[in-house]
């Protein structure tokens, strides 16, 4: 009777250990219809969130709030947006870009968390693109912990032009890595899904499309949307998103924001929330007064940032 009771708590340490190590229990994934999965074919959905632009918010780029995310916020996955506008980009100093992303990358492989290198802009930049991310992949590309985005937000863009654009940007990640996943924005905010599914990339494997929504402006219209993409076939990855009006102020909408991560669960659409910031504006999550690193209690998370740490513990535990 012992021995059985030793065998049972061995293997329900076992699942705890996977259920907090994404990368163990998923592995490589793959993309396989609209689906994302894990290396043995099977759904799978990550859920997260994104840290705030790494030259607006430097502080919180260190490795041990990767370990604060994963364990105390449940993620499955992290997104650390480096800047390619407003003052200090990545353009203007790539190297200090490049200290604030590399131990929160290199921490996410440590602590077998999944990671998006997020090319955080709304201007096409297409040899700088092509630079970096052939840097990236060339750096990281071993490990199945890497997710690529490569273009946040695109706005004025032609969906024609951003097609050119990824498969230069694609093609050069692929000299390097050949699976890891990487993400495709779309014209308008990411929110113009439905040219994607019209004429989606061709040649590729492991590509996913990015949709973003504020869940105060952004209700049935775009959900509908989204879902017919999806229904089509379209594999569709929510990168970025949040409970608040699109300009990341003003009221929060619990509800519709409800709606979304409805949807997204019965779709099979992972999820990310912006942002792991202190602004004073409602989509930050954080006060100023939080440290760089976490934990932190409950009077240092603002309302939004409660909302989200509840939905990351209702569906990633």
């Amino acid at each position: 009777m012992k021995k059985l009771l030793t065998i049972i708590l061995s293997c329900v340490f076992a699942c705890n250990a996977n259920a907090i190590d994404p990368v163990k229990q998923y592995g490589q994934l793959q993309v396989k219809g609209s689906q994302l999965c894990d290396k043995r074919g099977n759904p799978v959905i990550l859920r997260g969130v994104s840290l705030g632009w790494h030259n607006l918010w430097p502080r919180f780029y260190n490795k041990e709030i990767v370990q604060t995310l994963k364990q105390d916020w449940h993620c499955s996955v992290i997104r650390a947006a480096m800047g390619i506008m407003i003052e200090d980009n990545y353009l203007e100093n790539p190297s200090y870009a490049l200290q604030c992303m590399t131990p929160v990358i290199e921490s996410a492989i440590k602590q077998n968390v999944y990671v998006i290198i997020d090319w955080h802009s709304h201007v096409l930049k297409t040899e700088e693109a092509k630079a970096f991310f052939g840097q990236m992949a060339k750096k990281y590309g071993k490990n199945p912990h890497i997710i690529y985005e490569i273009y946040n937000e695109p706005v004025e863009d032609t969906w024609t032009d951003l097609k050119k654009y990824a498969a230069e940007v694609i093609g050069e990640i692929r000299k390097y890595d050949k699976d890891n996943v990487v993400l495709v924005g779309c014209p308008h905010w990411d929110q113009d899904i439905h040219l994607v599914a019209e004429s989606p990339l061709e040649g590729f494997h492991n590509v996913m499309y990015t949709v973003h929504f504020y869940a105060a402006t952004h209700g049935d219209d775009l959900r509908q949307r989204t879902e017919a993409a999806v229904k089509r076939g379209i594999p569709v990855f929510i990168s970025e998103s949040g409970a608040t009006e699109a300009s990341g102020d003003g009221k929060i909408d619990a509800e519709s924001e409800e709606q979304w991560i409805a949807m997204c669960e019965r779709l099979g659409i992972s999820w990310i929330c912006w942002s792991i910031s202190d602004k004073n504006e409602s989509c930050s999550m954080l006060l100023p007064r939080a440290t760089a690193t976490g934990p932190w209690a409950d009077d240092v998370i603002k309302v939004y940032g409660k909302l989200v740490k509840g939905l990351l513990e209702k569906y990633n535990k």
